[in-house]
């Protein structure tokens, strides 16, 4: 039998004394994707942390494909996907630049871009659409866009592993569908995929499977099982048992929001993990 794509076993991590994991557990399938939803503060970031082997925990274990994440991302398998206020849009590189880090790790110590890898970021960028803008600064595209490099970013690096942080965030719709089409395409070539997301709406229909988190792993399961209101209100402490999650418009979002009504009671809750 093959070894999970991801096994968090029993992991527990604190910020000083602050607790932001408590003995999570969690093994995800090889070309699955999977939807992380928990309210802001329940560690979701903090779990991303450990599966990239950014956090050392303070109990426990994660394996990335039976070995150490360190292992996994010297060897270039896992491809991220930041929030939007985590990277630095002034920075001078171009779309260009950024996707052709995910080639660093087929680079020499020199990091001379080969006739390869000058054809691999272009192809990742053609994948996303995004070829007409390889030359802009990456902080003149808008949300959309950003996202989209990013995902190219790991294409090009060939990850087989992405792990995306609010992806749908202030994205348009081209954008939204562009990368739905491309994670459902990922999955299908055997790229494993957890994506951090308070779209409720969008889980079902792009997710294999969800986990609800708030430091702990609460549920695992079919994202229909799991959006019931009865579970969702173990993890956001909210009376979500006698009302309805918002009506759902053609194209997957609520008429009035971009993110589901018992996400909007969250904003005076603690900041991001």
């Amino acid at each position: 039998m093959s070894n999970p794509a991801i096994l968090v076993d029993n992991v527990t991590v604190h910020y000083g004394e602050v607790l932001a994991l408590d003995a999570a557990s969690l093994s995800l399938d090889h070309a699955r994707i999977c939807g992380l939803i928990g309210m802001n503060g329940s560690g979701k970031s903090t779990l991303f942390k450990a599966i990239m082997g950014m956090i050392k925990p303070d109990g426990g274990r994660v394996l990335i494909n039976g070995e150490p994440p360190s292992k996994a991302r010297k060897e270039g398998g896992i491809g991220y996907v930041p929030q939007s206020e985590d990277v630095d849009w002034q920075f001078p590189l171009s779309v260009r630049d950024v996707v052709m880090m995910g080639r660093y790790g087929h680079q020499g110590f020199t990091r001379r871009p080969s006739k390869a890898d000058r054809i691999a970021v272009h192809d990742a960028l053609e994948r996303v659409e995004l070829a007409d803008f390889a030359g802009r600064q990456i902080g003149q595209l808008s949300g959309g866009q950003k996202k989209r490099a990013f995902v190219a970013r790991g294409i090009a690096q060939g990850a087989t592993m992405m792990l995306l942080d609010e992806p749908f965030a202030g994205v348009d719709k081209r954008s939204e569908a562009t990368i739905t089409r491309l994670l459902r395409e990922l999955a299908a070539d055997g790229c494993t995929i957890l994506i951090s997301t308070h779209d409720l709406h969008a889980l079902p229909h792009l997710c294999d499977e969800a986990v609800l988190l708030m430091r702990k792993v609460l549920m695992h399961g079919p994202p229909e099982l799991v959006l019931q209101p009865e579970n969702l209100a173990m993890a956001f402490g909210l009376d979500v048992l006698n009302r309805d999650l918002p009506v759902q418009e053609p194209g997957g979002r609520d008429a009035d929001r971009d993110i589901p009504m018992v996400d909007a009671d969250l904003s005076n809750q603690q900041g991001r993990s």
